[in-house]
This record gives C-alpha cells, structure tokens and sequence, in this order.
C-alpha cells in the first residue's frame, strides 16, 4: 500500500520473542517502550542475521520491524495463548476504552553503516504509535461467536480491526493503521527521511 511493490521481502525475525517478552515483563516498563523494545529487537537481530549470512549485498539494506500490543489501564495483552484466554480479553476489553501501540523500528545494515560495535547493523529510527479504541458492549455469545471464527488467535488483544472484529469497535481516536499492525502514514515519512540521509 505504500507502493513498494516488488521492492521488499516479508520474513520473520530470528529473535526469540518470547524469551524477550518474559525478560520486559519483569522490569519497570511502560507498555510504549515495551512495543519499541521489541520493534527494535527483531529489527536488530534481523540485520545481524542478514550480515552474518552474508546476504545484506552490496549497498545498504534496511529492516523495518514492528509490535502490536494492546495496552487495557497498564496491562499488556499479546496473542492469546489459546481461545479461553482470547475469550478473557475479549470479556476485560467489552464497553472499555484502551490503546493500542505499535512499535516500529528502521535498522540499515552494510558496509556503509558504520557502528561502534563493528557488526555493520544501525538503528536508523524507532518510534511508537499509538491510538484509543473503544470496544462495544459483548454478549458472550458474540465473544464464542467471535472466537470460533479463529481470527483473535493471531492479533493482539484477540482481534483484529482490519477483519470481522472490526464489527466489535465502536469508535476510535487515532490512525486506523496503528491498530492494524504498522502506522503505515508515520512511518512513510520516517522512512523518507532516513533514505534522504543515506543518499547525502
């Protein structure tokens, strides 16, 4: 949708995400710096991983990562372990008002990204965005309904607005894109002014 077809790989980092989500867990985190934590952490490990294996060519390569979390008073919700946890959060999240955050992290890996610790991997830009949602009131026959479907098993916070949990959102404050995975407007303009400064 940002017309870079053709121009980029889909691939999944080779971070262990969830040995990283259980060490930010334990410390004093907001849960903004917790989806820009791991943005960056996938984003990182991805860029060694294409460095080591040779594969970042000639020229610079940049990794965008990103993570989705929703954010209900504090507390963090991920993806649902399984559907009676996806019910649970679907049950906290009914009638309520919470956030949902998206970190994004650029990293520019090559020769020509020169860092102190020599692996030839930068951080370029980290940010996260953040929007309100505001969840209609659910029956529980709406939540097994929605659950049976098997789309919350996958999202953040169990559903997805991008889908049939779409149906599920009664307002929000903020950029839809946010919500779906990746701020696709902020970014673009970050992007821009990462690559300008690769091309001075």
């Amino acid at each position: 949708m940002m017309g870079l077809s053709n121009r980029y790989t889909a691939q999944p980092s080779p971070l262990d995400e969830t040995a990283l989500q259980l060490e930010l867990s334990r410390q004093d985190i907001t849960p903004q710096k917790y989806a820009r934590t791991l943005a960056e952490r996938k984003a990182h490990a991805m860029g060694l991983a294409l460095s080591a294996n040779g594969k970042s060519g000639n020229g610079i390569t940049l990794i965008i990562g990103s993570d989705t979390i929703v954010d209900l008073e504090g507390s963090i919700m991920e993806k649902p372990n399984d559907e009676a946890e996806a019910c649970s959060m679907l049950r906290r999240l009914s009638g309520n008002w919470h956030e949902v955050h998206t970190g994004v992290a650029v990293y520019g890996v090559g020769a020509g990204m020169n860092t102190s610790s020599g692996d030839n991997v930068k951080c370029m830009f980290s940010f996260t965005d953040t929007a309100r949602v505001k969840f209609a009131t659910l029956s529980d026959k709406d939540i097994q309904s929605y659950v049976d479907s098997k789309e919350p098993m996958d999202k953040a916070g169990s559903y997805g607005i991008q889908g049939i949990g779409g149906q599920l959102v009664e307002s929000m404050v903020g950029d839809f894109f946010t919500v779906m995975g990746l701020p696709m407007h902020r970014l673009s303009r970050e992007l821009s002014k990462a690559i300008a400064s690769l091309e001075c």
